[in-house]
């Protein structure tokens, strides 16, 4: 029985595979290039043509017709005399500015950011590390239960707010009575007791408003900083509070523009007793202090943008620095 011989490649048909596997005598170091397919080819992406302002139209026609119409208004009605003045209704002038950083007007503005500054700043020193913990707790359900509380909370306000607070901290409230804290100087209408009331909705939006730059620092950071030698206060004085900075600072001026344009809870619990804006502007647009006075409210409430915006300046230059480090 005779076996077929196995055919032996000749010398060119050898270098020929050898060419293709990259190996033997004499082959190239790189595998030659071999031409794509036609149907592998990248494919272009398709871009829209009016390209991404298309995409922010509708977010953009809606800023407009909510708040750039309204702005304009407040702004025209500022500088013009209220239609129901007894004389010149509609002509322009400077009276309502110049009324409205005067006399009361410029103290219920005053008290307005005052409350507002106070408020925000407990808000912010409570709420970080309250916020602190939750990030860091173990417990899922507690996380989700603060987070879910927290955005409850954040939205309670108004009349139902100080209908509670009445009914446990003021002169005949529950608390008031169990505890005897007339005796002791305390009253809830006050300005003490208008800062508790505000601190009860500020701290949980606080919570809410940073918790997504504390998920955000990196556990390599305090690894490396305690690699280093650093405390723990060390490595929040010296890394993480200089990266959450921005971020604090936008939840204090969340927190500012909430207590500053708050009006129900404290038209409901306080009413007159305590000189603020909102209370002013509600006045002068009822004419429950002066007659004609409709447009004065517009020149408060143009202030009212006016230290929003101031405040906001200090905020945005430095969220682009976090957006880099939180990225």
């Amino acid at each position: 029985m005779t076996t077929a011989p196995t055919p032996v490649p000749s010398s060119a048909a050898a270098d020929r595979d050898s060419t293709r596997v990259g190996g033997g005598a004499g082959a190239p170091r790189t595998a030659p290039q071999t031409p794509l397919a036609t149907s592998a080819a990248p494919r272009r992406r398709l871009r829209p043509a009016g390209g991404p302002w298309l995409a922010t139209l509708p977010l953009l026609v809606f800023f407009a017709i909510a708040f750039g119409l309204p702005a304009i208004a407040i702004a025209i009605g500022a500088f013009t005399l209220s239609p129901d003045a007894p004389t010149g209704a509609g002509t322009f002038t400077t009276s309502n500015m110049t009324a409205s950083v005067q006399g009361a007007y410029a103290t219920a503005l005053l008290g307005s950011i005052k409350l507002s500054a106070l408020t925000a700043l407990i808000g912010v020193l409570v709420g970080l590390p309250l916020a602190q913990a939750v990030v860091t707790s173990r417990f899922r359900m507690m996380r989700e239960a603060v987070l879910s509380a927290s955005g409850v909370l954040a939205n309670f306000g108004g009349v139902p707010l100080a209908f509670a607070f009445v009914a446990t901290l003021g002169n005949a409230g529950e608390l008031t009575k169990q505890f005897k804290l007339t005796s002791h100087g305390w009253s809830l209408y006050t300005f003490n007791g208008l800062t508790i009331v505000y601190l009860y909705f500020l701290i949980p939006l606080m919570i809410l408003t940073i918790t997504p730059a504390l998920e955000g620092l990196r556990v390599q950071w305090r690894e490396a900083a305690n690699n280093n030698g650093a405390t723990n206060w060390q490595y929040w004085r010296h890394v993480a509070l200089p990266i959450l900075l921005p971020s604090l600072l936008g939840g204090y001026v969340m927190l500012f523009g909430s207590a500053f344009a708050a009006y129900a809870t404290a038209a409901a619990m306080v009413g007159a007793s305590i000189p603020l804006i909102p209370l002013h502007i509600a006045d002068a647009l009822s004419g429950n202090v002066l007659v004609g006075q409709g447009n004065v409210a517009l020149a408060l409430s143009l202030d009212m943008i006016v230290v929003a915006a101031l405040v906001m300046a200090v905020y945005l230059p430095l969220q682009r620095r976090s957006a880099r480090w939180l990225a």
